[in-house]
């Protein structure tokens, strides 16, 4: 199981707060767990929240960016730090605070995604390594063995003789049956939605109906709707509501 991200955004403008946050929804590991406007209310806020990571602003009145950097690193349990700013100027004095990355504004959803990632795996101690290591799904094609990270697959469709694998990043294709995938992911969280389909529940964004009690589900980060049959409509829905 990943590592929960405890996440601090902090930024003195309320719509570049509100874009990153959105975005950071999009990763079922990360938890939001404040929101800051100004240097002096970050150290505040991490005194209380304890954050993982802190997105930090640059260019804020007041304390600015690398300011307030200097004193989360004084903290009993400092947090990694993710510097963004419209200049790119600014990056060579950022890496001086260890930071682990610097993203400019607007900010670059790939891009993000790569930060996110070498965030996991620098949070991820060495039993949690060994049991992800042992969670890997084997995918056997005509060209090897590719291995998937289960929390990291969208949804899984059987097209015609074969079975079509979608991550975050690739798209595999296996002669496994959707039958065995659906035995081995039932553990992560997964759900059959069609005879074709089986989805991660974790990434589910939208339903919408579709006609005669059949849904469209949509996927965070995807374009492409996917069928619901009326007959899983009402365990789905069960599933996905509190």
């Amino acid at each position: 199981m990943k590592h929960v991200i405890k996440v601090l955004v902090v930024d003195d403008e309320k719509l570049n707060r509100e874009e990153l946050i959105y975005l950071l929804a999009t990763y079922p590991n990360v938890e939001i767990v404040g929101q800051a406007n100004s240097g002096e209310s970050c150290i505040m806020e991490a005194m209380k929240k304890k954050p993982d990571l802190v997105f930090l602003d640059v260019e804020m009145p007041g304390m600015n960016g690398m300011e307030t950097a200097a004193s989360l690193m004084e903290l009993r349990h400092p947090p990694l730090l993710v510097f963004a700013t419209a200049y790119p100027q600014f990056a060579v004095q950022a890496f001086r605070y260890e930071a682990v990355d610097y993203l400019l504004k607007p900010y670059d959803e790939n891009q993000l995604g790569q930060t996110i990632s070498r965030i996991e795996k620098m949070l991820v101690g060495p039993e949690e390594r060994e049991q992800e290591a042992a969670n890997k799904l084997g995918i056997e094609n005509e060209d090897g063995v590719f291995y998937a990270d289960p929390t990291e697959i969208l949804y899984v469709q059987s097209v015609e003789k074969q079975v079509k694998i979608v991550t975050k990043s690739n798209t595999f294709y296996t002669k496994k049956t959707l039958k065995d995938l659906e035995k081995r992911l039932n553990a992560f969280h997964f759900f059959r939605i069609h005879k074709s389909y089986l989805v991660n529940l974790n990434y589910v964004s939208q339903l919408t109906p579709w006609f005669n009690g059949a849904y469209n589900l949509r996927i965070a980060g995807r374009d492409e709707p996917l069928p619901v049959s009326r007959n899983y409509v009402k365990e789905l829905r069960e599933q996905l509501e509190l």
